[in-house]
């Protein structure tokens, strides 16, 4: 049997069942990517030694009768994840010999769930980016067409789940950074609600949007990840002291009676015609399985993206700050005095796009224009919330594309950085609400490129989008299919 080809689910089941041991599964991921990572290019860096010994320690506790869902399967994080005496780079010039002295939240959960690290994954520098193509260590390649963008940031995260190169995945989603790359890679991908997971350990982009989230290839894969890692975190001043369900249970259940919104502003002139069709076809299927639809409206959706790109920036030129040479990663040591040695760190350290929007983000917050520009984005996130509130009182559950189009070739739109920012439009509006959201597939374009649909639930209300997604899933055929890889 080709281990690789399994969902986590049955991983788990063959796990406990003795038919097969973590040891055998970890060696099957590491020859799985060495087979096709020189063409998908998600690992920066593999963990084998000591992923085996944890795959030894995981055997042990299922032969003891100890396991979890989680206990034995390889997983990988994305490389913004600290990670205890392993290189931690955030795809960075500028981070490129920090080796993390401990581990995030998430990552320690996964550990004591006995969960395999086997690697960290590519992405865009300091999770920057639509499509992947901003990283030190080279673009990512989606397994569906190694000429396409995965999307971005988490864009390994999710080629690495389409390539079968392990099972589920850890990634971070800012404006999207998880479900656009689940959409353009042909697999799932959740967004928790703001405060449902730990951010301790993940190195920061814009702390009021960032959330952890998993990848995976079925929304149960990505219950029994979040089931893991969600939960309250003293070390995490963000993180939301409330009870976390059995993200498991109730999958089953079925959906007839619930009220399906389709928010006006999301369906609109432009979107892709494989995109569309692919989401009148999905209405049918919950038509089917009893859902009912309501049209809403989220009328501030058009101030989304400004609103956006004002308070991402702003939050990622405070944070990026501290990369300055003096006290961790990369310094210019031929700098002749202090002033130069920040200059230059900095400027040999960063990317052009993480450049890009820590200018974008200085001028927002600088004197006299803090007013104009930040404070009055902060009003509309207010507005753009509320807009989610008051549509969640006539329906349980959002439906919307995740992406104007299908994934994009690569190269073609890393010239045109507004071009590539509006990738975001149909994603960054739940980052601003805070509130959790879902992309699983539901069909693929005439170049056979997968399409996803984002499913957005209320503020901790992840159960009701998994159910959504699950349900979908029994239903259709798009999350089995494999990429041609």
């Amino acid at each position: 049997m080709n281990w690789t080809d399994l969902t986590l689910r049955e991983l788990a089941e063959k796990l406990q069942a003795r038919e097969v041991s973590s040891q055998e599964l970890t060696r099957a991921c590491f020859k799985r990517v060495e087979a096709t990572d020189a063409r998908v290019n998600a690992f920066i860096t593999r963990c084998e030694e000591s992923a085996l010994a944890a795959a030894e320690a995981a055997d042990r506790r299922i032969a003891e009768g100890q396991a979890g869902p989680l206990t034995g399967i390889p997983v990988a994080v994305k490389d913004i994840f600290n990670t205890e005496g392993i290189l931690t780079t955030c795809a960075s010039r500028i981070l490129a010999n920090y080796t993390a002295p401990y581990d995030a939240t998430a990552v320690a959960r996964l550990k004591e769930a006995g969960a395999v690290i086997v690697g960290k994954l590519n992405m865009d520098e300091f999770a920057m980016g639509s499509s992947n193509e901003n990283s030190a260590y080279g673009a990512v390649k989606n397994p569906w067409n190694l000429e396409c963008v995965p999307g971005g940031s988490s864009g390994a995260s999710a080629a690495a789940v389409a390539a079968r190169q392990t099972a589920a995945t850890l990634g971070t989603d800012t404006g999207g950074s998880v479900r656009l790359p689940a959409s353009h890679c042909g697999v799932v991908g959740l967004k928790p609600t703001y405060g449902r997971v730990s951010r301790y350990g993940v190195i920061a982009f814009a702390s009021s949007l960032d959330q952890v989230g998993p990848v995976a290839r079925t929304s149960a894969d990505c219950a029994a990840m979040l089931s893991v890692v969600a939960g309250h975190d003293p070390m995490d001043s963000t993180s939301i002291d409330t009870p976390v369900p059995d993200y498991l249970a109730g999958l089953d259940e079925p959906l007839k009676g619930l009220k399906i919104g389709l928010p006006k502003e999301y369906f609109i002139e432009g979107l892709d015609a494989d995109v569309d069709k692919a989401l009148q076809e999905a209405k049918e299927v919950y038509r089917d399985l009893g859902a009912e639809f309501v049209d809403v409206s989220l009328p501030h959706t058009d101030y989304a993206v400004a609103c956006y790109y004002l308070i991402a920036t702003a939050e990622a030129s405070s944070n990026l700050a501290r990369y300055d040479g003096v006290r961790y990663g990369v310094r210019d040591e031929e700098a002749n005095h202090l002033i130069d040695m920040y200059m230059q760190t900095r400027a040999q350290g960063f990317g052009s796009e993480v450049k890009r929007r820590i200018m974008l983000g200085t001028y927002a917050l600088s004197s006299g224009y803090y007013d104009a520009y930040y404070l009055k984005a902060q009003k509309v996130r207010t507005l753009i919330r509320q807009d989610f509130l008051d549509a969640f009182e006539k329906c349980d559950v959002l439906m919307t594309p995740v992406a104007p189009t299908p994934a994009f070739r690569i190269g073609e739109k890393i010239a045109d950085p507004l071009t590539m920012y509006l990738s975001d439009i149909f994603t960054i509006s739940v980052n601003l609400a805070g509130t959790c959201a879902l992309s699983t597939p539901c069909g693929f374009s005439g170049e056979n490129l997968p399409i996803g649909m984002q499913l957005v639930g209320r503020p901790f209300d992840e159960q009701t989008i998994l159910r959504a997604g699950h349900a979908f899933e029994q239903a259709t055929p798009w999350h089995k299919k494999q990429a041609p890889l």
